[in-house]
């Protein structure tokens, strides 16, 4: 319920419940994950990779049976989407199209990224290997990560705001927000796009 309800709240494309659980590809995937997952967790992985592939097919979205996904979860768009196995996604996260969260391929065991809760990441982004990002951090579309860092923007990623960096937000024109995540970046850090 917690799935349907952010994607009501933070996709203004979404005009009903009904329109997203009947119609809303992430939505049907992210929910697809939860069995696989549940299975996973059961030792019965070879019906959960079934499941996974066949979600992959259908929908093109690629998360490994593995995954730990909280609740809340916003699969906007969905084309592209791949989690790994070890990946784990906090609360009230928003992950747009064509996100990779892998790994480096350097490493074995404990090997993908750990998301904070509330956190978006903008398409076409590349999280790799096991770095955590922090609860509220805001990714622009297009970034590569590798290291850990609050908020990220391009490629390669550099960190833009805070302390360090501060940047002038009244100067900076920012597209109207319609929602939570919508543009939410706007508020703390200006991220290129």
């Amino acid at each position: 319920m917690d799935d349907l309800r952010a994607v009501k709240e933070r996709d203004p494309a979404c005009i009903s419940h009904a329109h997203c659980f009947l119609n809303f590809k992430g939505f049907l995937a992210c929910q697809a994950h939860r069995v696989a997952h549940k299975l996973w967790s059961q030792g019965r992985k070879v019906l959960a990779v079934m499941i996974q592939n066949k979600v992959s097919e259908v929908f093109e979205v690629d998360i490994h049976s593995g995954a730990k996904n909280g609740c809340g979860i916003l699969l906007d768009h969905a084309t592209g989407i791949v989690v790994r196995e070890t990946t784990s996604i906090g609360n009230n996260v928003s992950i747009l199209h064509s996100v990779t969260l892998g790994g480096t391929g350097k490493v074995c065991g404990d090997r993908h990224p750990k998301i904070g809760d509330g956190v978006l990441i903008g398409a076409r982004t590349c999280i790799l290997g096991n770095i955590k990002i922090g609860a509220g951090a805001k990714i622009s579309a297009g970034s590569v990560v590798i290291k850990e860092v609050p908020t990220i923007v391009g490629n390669p990623a550099k960190l833009v705001g805070g302390k360090k960096n501060p940047i002038n937000l009244d100067k900076i024109h920012c597209p109207p927000r319609s929602s939570k995540h919508t543009w939410l970046w706007c508020d703390h850090h200006v991220l290129g796009w």
